[in-house]
Parts: C-alpha cells; structure tokens; sequence
C-alpha cells in the first residue's frame, strides 16, 4: 500500500483509544447510539485497513516524535506540493540525517498559521552504514535522534523543533493510539495594538470581554454533543457526535511578560523578609511561620509607567480537550465564546445555536493564529 493511501485512508477518520467515551442512548432526549457506533464501525474498519497493508520490517525502528512549531510559515501539516509544510519540513531533515526518504505520520493535522507546543508523529528509521553501503546498525538513541534532526530543522527556518523522541513498537501509531488531544487559543483584548512579538501568535479582540458569560457558555458545550453547528462545511467526518471533555476560559498574565518596577520591588522585599525568617529560625528554632508569597500586582491595571512603555493587553486563554475535534471544531467554538465575552451573544443563544445543528447557525470561526495545540496524550509502552 502506498503512503499516499495510508495518508488518505486515515483522513479525517478518529484515533483508536483503549479509553472510548461512554454511549448514551439519549442525550437530551436525542438518540445518539447509532452515530457513535457508524462512527467506531468507520474507524475500525480504517485502522484494519492500515495496518493490514503494513508489513514490519524487522531492521526498523520506530520513533515517537514531539515537534512545537510556529505555524505562520507553514500551509498546515500534511504534505502538499509545492508548499511548505510541517510534515514535508520534518521529513527532509531526517532524510538529511539518516541518508534516505522516510515517511511521517502526525497525530494531528493542523492549519496553515495553526501552532503547535507539542504534536506528535511517528517515524519508521532503518540505520545503514554510511561506511559499508547495505550493513544495517543498531538503531540509533533517542537522543541521537533529538540532537540530529534538530540540527537539519534550524537550517531551514528554524521554527520548528523535537522536543522529544521515544522508541514504540512498529504496532503504535501516532493518530490511532492518541488518548486525547488537548487545544489552546489564545484572544488578547484591548485598543491597544498587538505588540510585534505577538504578531500571529493571538487574535486581537478591541472590546473588553465579559470572562463570567464566556466561562457560562463553556457549560452548555461541554459534553458528548452533536456538534454539527461547531464544524466546517468540508469536514468529512461521518459523524458530528463528539465528547468535549473540557472547554474552559481562563484569564492568564500576557506574553512576553517582564515585571514592572513596583513588582521588583515587591520581590525584593519578599526576598529579603524570607532570608530574615530563615536566619531568625536558625538563631531560634521557636520562630516558626510560613514565607510570605510574593503578591504580585494586576498587570492590566492602567497606571503610568512613563514613556516608552507600552501599555499591556489583557490576554485569556481558551483550554478544549477531547478525545478528537471535527474540522474547524475548536475555532468555531472560539467564535461563539468569543461573541458571548463581547455581548454580540447571549448564553442562551449558545444553547439555540449548538441545537440548530447548522454552521450557519454559530459566528464567524476565529482565526488560525491563536490557536495551538498543546498535547496529545498517550499510554506508552514501558517495555520499549
């Protein structure tokens, strides 16, 4: 079977996981049994597909790969012709290392200008000898992996990196053995225009957003939904039924974040209170009392900090997890949560529009640039 079929073959289709969401007969009075089994019918059949037609070769190895990438300069993950992409980029530098094409398969398959703090993919490595053409090595450390390819990646371009590689039986797959995925999008708000260092790293919101109505309609959308309102319309998927373990809206401190002056100050002193009450506590065993915790300040509070100072954006994090996502999934929902904060939606027009189960029905999808993929979790052998 050709990489190209094994690629199509598993297009769209949900990784195998040992721990499947339950299946309810009826969710809010809807008859979902009969989606979710079509849907676990479709990825099984898939799976055998695959793996049917992949005969192991016993001088491979295989290697688990965590790549974190900036994804501005990349047209998404899977390879494309005459496009630069993070699997087409990956591939190359190992063939750079070990001296022959390999082929790469992603866990997750992100956008163009989508990045990714940590996506996995697998890779099969048959080590030769550069010395005696056709002698087959021990395969290489994990380490030795790391170091080389990471090497051949920052000579072109230098925005994506391994940050971790691991040895999995030729069995374990990348996408079919995912667990859950775990997504970030990132929205900074306020007039103020987006710093350079942010430039395609967040969607910038001009409106203040109300976090208690946005962090509200996060409760309506968790769970196992048809989600046919929250995916693109040339997602291929065959079912829209999902199990949304977490949507969450957290307020977090806006990056690059470098403390104000009164903040050192504050550090300072804590510092210097706490090596006081060590000291004292040495002199005296009987001086007792926990350290006091550094009460840093509200960075979005509007105080002059001179010239030159640019003033901060308020930056909230959105935090979706599940099992697998339809396509668009995660920006749609960013879309809606994001509408609710500037008051264009109401909490209850959440609920009508999750059960319209149209994508005509939600806002406008948010844009690529402020979402990230931040795990994908797996069970990993120990005795590899």
């Amino acid at each position: 079977m050709s990489d190209d079929l094994i690629r199509e073959s598993s297009k769209h289709s949900r990784p195998e996981s040992s721990q499947r969401p339950s299946k309810f007969a009826k969710i809010n009075g809807e008859d979902f049994t009969d989606d979710a089994e079509e849907e676990d019918k479709e990825e099984e059949e898939e799976r055998k597909l695959i793996e049917k037609n992949m005969n192991p070769n016993p001088r491979l190895q295989r290697y688990l790969v965590a790549i974190e990438y900036i994804g501005t300069r990349f047209s998404g993950a899977q390879q494309q012709t005459n496009c630069r992409t993070v699997v087409g980029v990956l591939e190359e530098a190992f063939q750079k290392f070990i001296g022959q094409p390999v082929s790469i398969f992603c866990s997750s398959r992100t956008d163009a200008g989508v990045h990714a703090l940590s996506n996995v993919c697998h890779v099969d490595v048959e080590r030769i000898s550069k010395r005696k053409p056709g002698e087959v090595l021990p395969p290489h450390e994990p380490s030795v992996v790391k170091r080389a390819v990471n090497h051949f990646l920052q000579k072109n371009g230098g925005d994506m990196m391994v940050i971790d590689v691991r040895c999995v039986p030729f069995d374990f797959h990348a996408r079919y053995k995912a667990q859950e995925r775990t997504y970030f999008y990132r929205l900074l708000t306020g007039k103020e225009p987006l710093s350079t260092f942010e430039k395609d790293r967040a969607w910038h919101v001009p409106e203040e957003l109300d976090l208690l109505a946005m962090q509200k309609a996060c409760k309506i959308l968790v769970g196992r939904h048809d989600f046919s309102s929250f995916r693109a319309a040339a997602c291929q998927a065959k079912s829209p039924i999902r199990n949304l373990d977490e949507l969450t809206v957290t307020e977090v401190g806006s990056s690059p974040y470098f403390p104000s002056i009164t903040e050192r100050e504050q550090g300072n002193l804590a510092a210097e209170d706490s090596f006081s009450l060590l000291n004292r506590s040495k002199i005296n065993p009987c001086v007792s009392g926990s350290f006091n915790q550094l009460n840093v300040g509200n960075s979005y509070e509007e105080v002059s900090q001179g010239f030159g100072i640019r003033k901060r954006n308020r930056c909230f994090v959105v935090t979706a997890r599940a099992r697998s996502f339809l396509y668009h999934q995660v920006r749609l929902l960013v879309g809606v949560l994001k509408a609710v904060g500037t008051s264009d939606l109401t909490v209850r027009d959440v609920d009508r529009i999750l059960k319209a189960k149209t994508v005509t029905a939600a806002s406008p999808m948010a844009p690529a640039c402020g979402l990230y993929l931040g795990h994908v979790k797996y069970d990993l052998p120990s005795d590899v």
